[in-house]
């Protein structure tokens, strides 16, 4: 009896012949593991806030929220999808490098916890806007600080870098809050690297963020009632990789939050946490439409690939290794061949694995790519070729549904306007 991949008793063949292929299904119980199996030992005054770039569904965000996550948002539509998912306004901060006048608008307007400013310029357009509406504006400044991550897959601070403000120049700032009269400078961000797999280096991380959030804070005066450790919990996608421990994790954290608490009741404090809640949630389903050699290689030519999932060859890293991959409707056969899995675009590139051990493949199998649920679509080209992006299901309590429509010609052409050459319209010309 031939066994196929499953998500909560519902069969990857009846998936695809429901919704097609590609498409990318999420495990509503995963999720909930995923979160509960971190908060359940995570001492309650660190807070879980889910960054919705690593998956900006809607229903990922309202399932997230209602097991108890908050929500990181970079982005306008991400600010609505986060409160249209349930989340208040007091339970969202806003990050991001080059925020827009109307994104800082839509800020204060709906009445958020924070604005995470990354720059002096920006915390002043904030006042300039808070001003305006007779409101003082919450802002949390994001530090680039002196020390540097360890074991990152991506490192975001300690080195010269487009995010927040480097940790000497707030120093030299002593006058910072006066300076700005209409913001209220409540908090302080540090959000150091991604993909970190090593309990001890987020322990010592979160330290040394506490440590000079305390400092900072004497310094220049400011009315501390927020301090976001940043995040970047990593997941084991390839050989060699494993996934943290949530229990020796904590058992490291905790104490230290706990040191802190004490010297400071009532701070806010809080974690970013989307990878790591999300990617193996998610598996991305493909389906093979050929095979082929081709100089003695094995290709398996897919509907689906890098056009919907580019994170799965290495984007953001220096080697390029298979996430792992199986042939999902014959799990029960073991990997006895090395297949190239490629898509339908007219580019090399388009190789979401590479020699990945696999059964004989056939037209009509099923290949899926785990751990897929965070930077799928989000990170990107789904127009490449115009292709669009797949359907996306969510199954949850043994009951799936379908939480984002597949892309179709029309949709993509929906917000083109077609110029016509032959037409004369003076109006026109003149421009």
């Amino acid at each position: 009896m031939t066994v196929e991949f499953q998500v909560q008793g519902v069969g990857v063949s009846e998936l695809a012949e429901r919704y097609g292929t590609p498409l990318f299904v999420y495990d509503g119980a995963v999720l909930r593991d995923r979160f509960h199996g971190l908060r359940d030992r995570l001492h309650p005054a660190m807070e879980i806030f889910y960054s919705l770039k690593a998956n900006p569904n809607i229903s990922v965000c309202a399932l997230l929220h209602s097991f108890g996550a908050r929500a990181e948002v970079s982005s306008l539509v991400e600010l609505t999808t986060a409160l249209r998912a349930g989340v208040p306004p007091e339970q969202v901060i806003f990050l991001g490098p080059g925020k827009s006048r109307q994104e800082l608008a839509a800020c204060l307007d709906t009445g958020i916890h924070a604005v995470v400013c990354e720059s002096l310029p920006e915390v002043a357009l904030v006042d300039e806007l808070a001003r305006e509406r007779g409101v003082r504006a919450p802002v949390a400044l994001r530090v680039n600080p002196r020390f540097a991550v360890k074991r990152s897959g991506l490192v975001m601070g300690g080195k010269p870098r487009q995010f927040g403000i480097d940790e000497e120049e707030l120093f030299a700032r002593t006058d910072l809050v006066q300076r700005f009269p209409d913001v209220d400078l409540m908090g302080v961000q540090v959000y150091m690297g991604t993909r970190i797999l090593s309990e001890d280096v987020i322990v010592e991380n979160t330290t040394r963020i506490l440590d000079l959030a305390e400092r900072l804070s004497a310094a220049l005066n400011l009315d501390l009632r927020m301090v976001d450790v940043g995040g970047g919990l990593g997941v084991a996608y390839f050989d060699g990789e494993r996934d943290l421990d949530a229990k020796v994790l904590t058992d490291g954290l905790n104490p230290v939050i706990e040191d802190f608490t004490a010297r400071h009741p009532g701070i806010r404090l809080i974690m970013e946490l989307g990878r790591y809640l999300t990617a193996d949630a998610g598996t991305y389903v493909m389906g093979v439409r050929y095979t082929k050699t081709s100089m003695g290689e094995r290709f398996a030519v897919a509907d689906g690939g890098t056009h919907h999932h580019m994170a799965a060859v290495g984007i953001g890293s220096f080697v390029k290794r298979n996430f792992p991959m199986a042939v999902l409707n014959r799990l029960d056969e073991p990997p006895t061949e090395e297949w190239n899995v490629t898509g339908p675009l007219c580019t090399p590139g388009d190789t979401i694995g590479r020699k990945v051990p696999l059964p004989p493949v056939r037209p009509g199998d099923l290949i899926g790519v785990h751990r897929s649920g965070a930077y799928g679509p989000t990170a990107s080209p789904g127009l490449f070729l115009s292709h669009g992006y797949p359907a996306e299901v969510l199954v949850h309590e043994g009951r799936c549904h379908l939480v984002r429509e597949r892309d179709r010609p029309d949709d993509l052409l929906l917000r083109q306007r077609l110029y016509d050459p032959t037409a004369h319209d003076a109006a026109d010309v003149s421009h």
